[in-house]
């Protein structure tokens, strides 16, 4: 690994380590983050440098983690039961989890979600570049995995602005000999970026997969967040498709659950903010949604041999 090892913590049940404040983890990191300074240097890279499964002999150091500020994509991880997280994403993980326990089974569903659109966008669909903004840490059946085990040939760019995700960009991005995977620093409030430095992969004159995924609750204000899924959509051709999943609340104690866990995560410093299915569903405005529509997560296509209980996300995929 690139970091110095760590003690375990699982969402279910208490990490190794003491249960401890944002404040407390905030003093308790600062010998960690000199460590990564010093381990990785302080060089940061510019917007949108891409990161390809070939190597780059000239990429450079990779920048400086900040482990005193949660990170939304680390928080997840943990949620996950994933080990790339830092104390303070922990932290925050656990107070949100305390006030709002429906948050690991919702971060469980949009994972498979991902790998049962991945899988109809791949096959049913026939498409063959996939840009998923706002991808975070991987854990298994990543999106170019799903992806390239239907169609070898498929092309995907991941786009983060977390270090520790560029970090595993560069030891991990592997594709099939046919297709091709990169990573893309960049924010999701500059879609010209993304588009830009995307193309140096994907053809984008071909219809894509647009892969949102957990990522619009980062942008705080709502018309925004519909800009910036128009602008995408505007530059990709027809026959190309939005993929939306996000947190809302389907219940009034679930709701004031969910704002309760929203108000930590702000004053935590990672804020998130939960819209409305009404809300979720504008964003497919003007396109064709696919059967079952906007739904709960782990509704949308669920397996033969299940019965899904809905939970606090909803989640819709779109042809223009």
């Amino acid at each position: 690994m690139y970091w110095r090892e760590r003690r375990p913590a699982t969402p279910h049940g208490n990490p190794t380590e003491s249960h401890e404040s944002v404040n407390s983890v905030r003093h308790s990191v600062a010998t960690e983050e000199v460590w990564e300074s010093r381990l990785y240097g302080n060089d940061t890279l510019k917007e949108a440098t891409v990161t390809t499964n070939a190597p780059d002999p000239d990429s450079g150091p990779p920048p400086m983690i900040e482990t005193s500020v949660p990170h939304s994509a680390r928080v997840w991880n943990y949620w996950l039961g994933g080990k790339d997280n830092y104390p303070i994403d922990r932290a925050v993980g656990e107070q949100v989890r305390d006030v709002y326990p429906e948050i690991i089974d919702i971060a469980r569903e949009s994972r498979a979600f991902l790998g049962r659109a991945v899988r109809f966008l791949a096959g049913e669909a026939g498409i063959r570049g996939f840009l998923d903004i706002g991808t975070g840490l991987p854990t298994a059946d990543n999106t170019h995995e799903v992806a390239q085990l239907v169609a070898p040939d498929a092309r995907i760019v991941y786009v983060d602005k977390d270090p520790l995700v560029l970090m595993h960009a560069r030891a991990l991005l592997t594709s099939t000999p046919g297709g091709r995977t990169a990573y893309v620093d960049a924010d999701v409030h500059d879609p010209d970026t993304i588009l830009a430095a995307a193309a140096r992969t994907l053809d984008l004159t071909r219809p894509v997969a647009l892969m949102m995924l957990g990522i619009l609750g980062n942008v705080a204000d709502t018309d925004e967040a519909h800009s910036i899924v128009k602008r995408l959509v505007d530059a990709v051709p027809a026959g190309s498709y939005l993929v939306v999943n996000d947190g809302t609340s389907r219940t009034d104690e679930a709701a004031a659950a969910a704002r309760e866990a929203s108000r930590r995560r702000e004053e935590a410093g990672d804020p998130y903010y939960a819209r409305t299915p009404e809300q979720i569903a504008r964003f497919f405005d003007g396109l064709h949604l696919v059967a079952p529509g906007v739904v709960s997560t782990s509704l949308w296509r669920p397996a033969p041999d299940t019965t899904p209980t809905a939970v606090g996300s909803y989640c819709g995929v779109a042809r223009t």
